[in-house]
């Protein structure tokens, strides 16, 4: 045990959480470029570019069949307001793509059973009305 070995240990620990988490920052980046590349802007501001019900709603879709990473989640909606989607619908479809996934409800039905389900996908409608009034009122 030398002087060195604490920062041995901490940059074998830091390089093993990157290759853990490394997957969920190239697939976040990944989905961002997709929608960089190929989702024209005009499209996405028809569909995204206000704060309306039909926004939050269309966003909260996306969020929910999209990845469950939230490193992923916040590279996507970093690149849908980039192209032209309201901030409050990217807020809906981040918390929609970490809470109402489908493997999240799939992994927490064969668990915990259906009712963690249903108060799954209850919180997670909760938690998006909640966080766009929110925005609405203070963005």
């Amino acid at each position: 045990m030398g002087p060195l070995a604490p920062l041995a240990d901490g940059t074998r620990t830091a390089l093993g959480f990157f290759w853990k988490a490394g997957w969920a920052f190239v697939l976040g980046y990944f989905i961002s470029a997709m929608i960089q590349s190929f989702v024209p802007k005009s499209r996405l501001t028809r569909h995204m570019g206000d704060a309306g019900p039909r926004s939050v709603l269309l966003s909260t879709g996306f969020g929910a069949v999209s990845s469950s990473c939230s490193f992923a989640a916040l590279s996507a909606a970093r690149a849908l307001v980039q192209k032209g989607a309201h901030f409050v619908a990217a807020v809906a479809f981040m918390f929609a793509s970490t809470n109402l996934v489908i493997e999240l409800g799939i992994l927490i039905f064969v668990f915990l059973g259906p009712s963690f389900v249903v108060a799954e996908l209850v919180g997670g409608l909760v938690m998006i009305a909640v966080s766009t009034t929110l925005v609405r009122w203070t963005y």
